[in-house]
């Protein structure tokens, strides 16, 4: 298989899995550090079992080789989750993937500062577009509750743009111990702020779908795969979540969109789209 067919593989893949991380949040209906302690337990098992089958008896070494990028890694992808979480618990799914579709502007910016790649004014036309849906989305929040959620969907956003970039600089770094830490740190973390005692059956059940689909084995797909194809064409495919993600509560549990949530959400993917499509059409090499 060619390395690029491989990697729009892995990215569709982990765009499906990451669409259930909204109907799998409502699910659960725990407060924001329980489910941050319960999926990150899940997650770290997943993760921790992928690197464990993948080194074996080298996965010492493999943790103690992380040195420094690993470190900054797992401090991104820490910063990431609770935001992502937070997120999703103080506002509508619709509103966090709106922002979150603004990824490939963001990611572009920070790689302008972080590895000094061009900047178009195509990108810069683009993410004004996009900024201004995002301000129309934003004036309907309905409580204060929904600004909150979406300052911290932009935390989640541009740690994750970081993340990809931060991958990119570090082509070696080994993704699968790092998510695995990251996972672990974030459980340790969230262990005070948590309910005590066990969720009910269902909220468990939603903990270890999120922790070990949507949080775990997503996570680890979308990486590996951004390694193999252009980072315009990986923004393209996970527009994919933006649109089944709030597809899927609606379907589910009814969360439905308001009028002006969807006018600034069309404004922000028609601009990822003009900003994208022409990167799609050129292969990576």
């Amino acid at each position: 298989m060619a390395s690029r067919t491989y990697g729009i593989i892995l990215v569709t893949l982990s765009a499906l899995f990451w669409s259930t991380a909204g109907p799998f949040v409502r699910m659960a209906n725990l407060e924001s550090w329980t489910l941050i302690g319960w999926r990150s337990l899940f997650a770290f098992l997943t993760l921790a079992g992928v690197a464990a089958y993948q080194h074996r008896t080298r996965l010492p070494i493999a943790v103690l080789d992380m040195g420094s990028a690993g470190i900054v890694a797992v401090a991104i992808s820490v910063l990431s989750t609770i935001a992502y979480i937070f997120a999703l618990n103080l506002t509508t799914v619709a509103n966090v993937m709106i922002v979150y579709a603004t990824l490939p502007f963001i990611a572009a910016l920070i790689s302008y500062v972080w590895i000094e790649e061009r900047v178009t004014l195509r990108l810069l036309g683009a993410g004004l577009a996009a900024l201004t849906g995002i301000f129309i989305m934003a004036g309907a929040a309905a409580t204060a509750h929904d600004v909150v959620g979406i300052f911290w969907a932009f935390v989640m956003t541009a740690t994750f743009a970081a993340q990809i970039v931060h991958t990119k600089v570090h082509p070696k770094l080994d993704l699968n111990v790092a998510m695995a830490l990251a996972a672990g740190a974030c459980g340790l973390i969230a262990i005070p702020f948590m309910e005590p005692g066990l969720p009910p059956p269902e909220s468990l059940l939603a903990c270890a779908l999120y922790g070990g689909l949507t949080s775990g084995f997503a996570y680890v797909l979308a990486l590996n795969g951004g390694r193999y194809i252009a980072a315009g064409e990986a923004g393209f495919i996970q527009m994919l979540d933006v649109v089944l993600g709030p597809l899927l509560v609606w379907i589910f549990f009814g969360e439905q969109p308001g009028v002006t949530v969807l006018a600034g959400g069309a404004i922000v993917l028609i601009a990822v789209f003009w900003y994208l499509v022409p990167t799609v059409r050129m292969p990576a090499a």
